[in-house]
């Protein structure tokens, strides 16, 4: 992995440990794509820092637990926006 990498996934991992933000707010933020997050925070994350990916992997099993519950408020607003105009 080159040093530009390894910043980007340690800046990356820091940020969601920091703010519990999901891997499509992240991409926004450094602007990557959603896979680079994904990648950088679960494979290249383990073999530089198994402590944050340790945390990293909780945070990311607490947004997968919560999926349909974000999923059906989008909709919801969606709904609502659409039915006000």
């Amino acid at each position: 992995m080159t040093k530009k990498i390894v910043e980007r996934v340690l800046q990356e991992s820091d940020h969601m440990i920091k703010t519990k933000q999901t891997i499509r707010q992240i991409a926004k933020i450094f602007n990557v794509s959603k896979s680079t997050v994904h990648k950088d925070l679960q494979e290249r994350l383990i073999q530089i820092d198994n402590e944050k990916y340790k945390q990293i992997k909780a945070i990311l099993q607490f947004h997968t637990e919560i999926r349909h519950i974000r999923g059906g408020e989008s909709t919801k607003l969606k709904f609502m926006v659409k039915n006000a105009n």
